[in-house]
């Protein structure tokens, strides 16, 4: 989508454009915005002391590559109409109503960061954690450095969906840990990793082969790994005229279920003596999880339903009523993230997003005039949902800004008129009265040259600071 550049000649005043959250939909937000309006001025508020969001806390630490994206984002915090805030919590230091009383437009971009639940019995039991969690944890996220989950009581961790995200954690429980030591991997995770007794994963869909929703690149990358055993039921494979339509109008689908087919055929009888195993468990979705009778209160399996699949177009899974158990010490869910919403936010529970037509946000005031909050906006999965890779935010962040554009042209929210916002400086004045210490992004490039220091000691891109405690005493210093 093209941008052209809307001088906002209408005012003397700088535009004030507030963006929370600094993850990929944050940043190539604050980037449109300051290319297509030369008198904006944009500032982006998160409450980490680090920015990037999932590009630093999502991205598994095996592909780099992802994280190049930094070194853009990093350019547009250099440019002189923009403003890193962090350590910065929305709800907590400053409310959305006084973010929409400082600044002309707010931008709500901060994902999701918390949990979809299963909602059956023994979820609450130790050893379960979500996927989100975990990832996290091994990238060094601040609020899970203390999660240490057990990997050294149990031979076997199952992992409740087939996605990317399910793909990335088993493939970082069965790679080599030699091949994780040099990459950015937060180092109480390596070290977890040395010494797991894990040696099976299951990766358990509650569909078939057709329907995983992982990418025929993550799929490629972890049947590639060394001398790893992988399993896949041979009948869960035969297909049906309704697999067969998906697949003719989805290419992605078929790519996947060629690389499982050819990765069942080339099965050995089994696994040799120590060799790590990978199984695929297709039609099977979790009816409750079982607590161990030697540690209370610990799971030590997973009881499963079987299903078959209904409907035309999106076939949908449904429960036979034929049920089996799965043994295993660990499990990781990853059915999908949510995200959370803050007071005076209109909020969609169901879908787990913020109501938007094109990231204009849809008031559920009554007494409102109009159908949009005046001045609100989202981007990301806040906006659309947890789906898409780093890329889509870049489309959905033109959309969201095209929107803010025809917004002020109209002058519904910037015009001749508009009186002064106070924007920054009234933010860090509220602060500054709150005494929350911000994390300007000075302060995190001291944070990112420590890692980087620390990291180039033990062979690594950087090593990860870990705690709140950490990355704010360096930051701070």
């Amino acid at each position: 989508m093209f941008l052209r550049r809307c001088y906002s000649s209408f005012s003397s005043h700088p535009l004030r454009v507030c963006v929370v959250g600094s993850g990929p939909a944050g940043f190539y937000t604050a980037e449109k915005m300051l290319k297509a309006h030369q008198n904006a001025e944009v500032d982006i508020v998160d409450r980490l002391p680090t920015p990037f969001g999932l590009v630093r806390s999502g991205v598994a630490p095996d592909h780099p590559e992802t994280k190049i994206v930094t070194n853009q984002f990093s350019r547009v915090a250099h440019n002189d109409r923009f403003s890193y805030i962090g350590n910065v919590t929305l709800g907590s230091s400053i409310s959305l109503s006084e973010l929409r009383d400082l600044y002309h437009v707010v931008v709500l971009a901060y994902g999701a960061e918390s949990d979809r639940a299963f909602g059956i019995p023994g979820e609450d039991l130790s050893g379960i954690h979500s996927a989100r969690e975990f990832v996290w944890w091994y990238n060094g996220h601040p609020d899970c450095s203390n999660l240490a989950p057990d990997l050294k009581s149990t031979d076997t961790a199952v992992v409740l969906g087939q996605g990317n995200v399910a793909l990335d954690v088993a493939r970082l429980l069965l790679r080599p840990t030699t091949e994780l030591a040099t990459t950015d991997i937060a180092s109480s995770a390596l070290d977890a990793l040395y010494e797991s007794s894990i040696r099976k994963v299951y990766l358990v869909g509650r569909r078939g082969p057709v329907q995983a929703a992982c990418t025929a690149k993550e799929l490629r990358e972890i049947l590639g790994i060394k001398d790893l055993y992988i399993h896949i039921q041979n009948v869960d494979l035969l297909t049906t005229p309704a697999d067969e339509e998906e697949m003719k109008s989805n290419r992605i689908r078929r790519r996947v279920y060629e690389l499982l087919s050819k990765a069942a055929s080339s099965e050995t009888s089994g696994p040799s003596p120590g060799q790590r195993e990978l199984h695929f468990v297709f039609y099977r979705k979790p009816d409750k999880f079982v607590e161990s009778n030697e540690k209370s209160g610990h799971v030590a399996g997973v009881q499963l339903e079987k299903t078959v699949l209904r409907g035309t177009g999106i076939q949908t899974a449904v429960g036979t009523g034929q049920f089996e158990e799965l043994g295993c010490g660990l499990v990781l869910k990853s059915i999908g993230y949510k995200s959370v919403p803050v007071d005076g936010l209109p909020f969609d529970h169901h879908k787990g997003i913020v109501p938007n037509v094109m990231g204009r946000v849809l008031s559920n005031n009554p007494e409102e005039t109009t159908q949009f909050e005046r001045g609100l906006y989202v981007s990301g999965w806040l906006k659309r949902g947890p789906t898409g890779i780093v890329a889509t935010n870049l489309y959905c962040a033109e959309e969201t800004v095209a929107s803010i554009t025809e917004d002020i042209k109209k002058g519904d929210i910037f015009s001749a008129n508009a009186l002064a916002k106070p924007g920054k400086d009234g933010l860090i004045h509220i602060l500054d009265d709150r005494n929350v210490k911000i994390v300007p992004f000075s302060s995190w490039e001291k944070i990112d040259n420590e890692e980087k220091r620390l990291g180039s000691l033990v062979g690594k891109p950087r090593e990860k600071l870990q705690s709140w405690n950490e990355l704010l005493r360096v930051a701070m210093s």
